[in-house]
């Protein structure tokens, strides 16, 4: 679809979006889950931010592009040979790590993941390579997008990288609406409170499933991100949006599940057979805080992120949620099983999909309070989870973070029992 086309559309969507909700909070008699009778989901998720499974370190530093390009698509059809050898078949692929993208963007520019500078033309469009080459490989793909998140520190060097990107088509967010730019978790990133914020946002959601034949869209659970010593500002936002709401915490909730509603209405406009999902932090809630939150005592996505991600479940706005249940059995304040069955409780009378993250990255890693993924290279940890997850009829899948571990020492092990389990 041309330009024009993309963003009248999007136009047409987004005011279709802007009606209230109905009352009621859960959808009504839910019909039988469409993928029910279809293999389950054996997932892992492909991270780009700060070059973390892909692409290649060594690659960016390559001074002819040809070696650079050639080093990169090789690099990512050896992980996707690896991970189909695995049995794994879908992909997560990170495609907006910050304010830049890995598809051939009219919003965005390009990332600097890819080259080292920002909107460099990296001399092929990632996503569609990915998309070429999964695909042929019989693997789905979901494009990762991190919504608000616009740079990963605030160091002068990112300030002035960001500003030179004034001169580019398009330029970086941070220079072309610098009002919708806070600080938070020692990040710049954009105010969830402000309306045209989340209409953008469904704009570059919009592009990519217009534009690119992907399987799925996912936020991962960076919505409200803020940190202890870098709290977000947004006092006049609330001053300005929020004085109909009970609560500050109230309206920030209420602004994730806007963009929530904006982006699964579009997508469902578009392109129908496309999935939606959100990857949030696997405690909604602890019991102690409301009786109908998990037996835990964990940081909640309610408070923390204000992510109200069960009721996003009930609301019907979700094709699939893939809570990060990164515990073991024996982690008392957060049990992986208590968990995993609080969720399957969640999306029981549901339609929306449950797929459990898997916490690849501590397998084989000394921990004092979870010494269970060092026990026999975390086999039986590993094992017990995935039984669970293949146990309950309400978990269609599980997804590992992250890729890179597939490859690493400590997880050889356990990845040699993926392999047999698995694997074809």
């Amino acid at each position: 679809m041309k330009r024009s086309g993309i963003f009248i559309t999007v136009a047409f969507l987004l005011a279709s979006c802007a009606s209230k909700p109905p009352k009621s909070l859960v959808t009504p008699s839910p019909q039988p889950k469409s993928q029910q009778n279809q293999e389950p989901v054996r997932g892992v998720w492909l991270t780009t931010v700060s070059r973390l499974d892909w692409p290649p370190v060594s690659s960016v530093n390559v001074s002819n592009p040809s070696t650079r390009i050639s080093m990169q698509k090789k690099a990512l059809t050896d992980k996707l040979d690896n991970m189909k050898s695995l049995g794994i078949n879908t992909v997560f692929f990170q495609v907006k790590p910050d304010g830049t993208a890995l598809w051939s963007s009219k919003i965005l520019p390009w990332s600097d993941m890819m080259t080292g500078n920002i909107g460099e033309y990296p001399g092929y469009d990632p996503l569609q390579f990915m998309l070429d080459e999964a695909h042929k490989r019989g693997m789905k793909v979901h494009a990762w997008l991190n919504p608000y998140r616009v740079s990963v520190n605030t160091t002068p060097g990112t300030v002035a990288e960001l500003n030179r990107t004034l001169s580019l088509h398009p330029a970086s967010v941070f220079v072309l609406h610098r009002d919708w730019i806070r600080t938070a978790g020692n990040r710049f990133v954009l105010d969830p409170g402000i309306p045209e914020v989340r209409d953008w946002i469904t704009s570059i959601v919009a592009e990519v499933v217009s534009s690119y034949p992907v399987d799925g869209i996912q936020f991962d659970d960076y919505f409200y991100a803020e940190s202890p010593g870098s709290a977000l500002n947004d006092n006049q936002t609330y001053k300005k949006y929020g004085q109909d709401f009970a609560s500050k915490a109230d309206w920030r909730r209420h602004n994730t599940e806007q963009l929530i509603q904006q982006v699964s209405h579009t997508i469902k406009r578009l392109k129908p057979g496309v999935e939606f999902g959100v990857s949030p932090a696997g405690v909604w809630r602890n019991r102690s805080f409301d009786e109908a939150g998990s037996d835990t005592r964990g940081a909640a996505a309610y408070d923390e992120s204000f992510a109200d991600t069960r009721r996003w479940v009930q609301q019907g706005l979700l094709d699939y949620i893939a809570p990060q249940i990164y515990w073991p059995f024996s982690r008392d304040s957060a049990r992986y099983d208590v968990l995993a069955k609080w969720w399957a409780d969640v999306v029981k009378p549901t339609n929306t999909r449950l797929y459990i993250g898997v916490a690849l990255y501590k397998v084989g890693v000394p921990a004092k309070n979870e010494p269970d993924w060092m026990i026999q290279g975390g086999v039986p940890e590993l094992k017990k989870q995935l039984d669970l997850n293949d146990s309950i009829p309400q978990i269609d899948g599980t997804i590992l973070f992250r890729e890179d571990y597939l490859n690493q020492p400590q997880t050889r092990e356990a990845v040699s029992y993926l392999r047999t389990r698995w694997g074809s």
